[in-house]
């Protein structure tokens, strides 16, 4: 209840303060998303499996992020970014799928 509520409390404040992202931070802010949303249906997958642990969980939500920028940073620094962020997007969207699959699995026996 109380991650609804802080989603909630999240989301009202993001419409209403209106945060803009540094000009300078906006090409890793995608890959950022889409990391996140890898370790986030991760551990819905864990959950289900009976296998969830939370400082796992953590670390691979915080990790998932890093490289991913750091990945990007390093496509950018190499003048190469473009490629790189499909690579990473490509990877992590892969594992997102089979993530989402394994769920479904779980919710609907098939």
């Amino acid at each position: 209840m109380i991650a609804v509520i802080a989603l909630v409390i999240g989301v009202a404040a993001g419409i209403f303060l209106e945060p803009t992202v540094p000009l300078g931070l906006q090409p890793y802010l995608p890959i950022a998303v889409v990391a996140a949303l890898d370790a986030v249906f991760g551990g819905v997958r864990a959950k289900l499996d009976g296998i969830f642990d939370d400082k796992q969980f953590v670390v691979s939500f915080v990790s998932n992020v890093l490289v991913a920028a750091l990945i990007v940073y390093l496509g950018d620094k190499l003048g190469v970014g473009g490629q790189l962020s499909t690579g990473v997007v490509v990877v992590l969207g892969v594992r997102i799928f089979g993530n989402v699959a394994a769920i479904r699995r779980h919710l609907f026996r098939a």
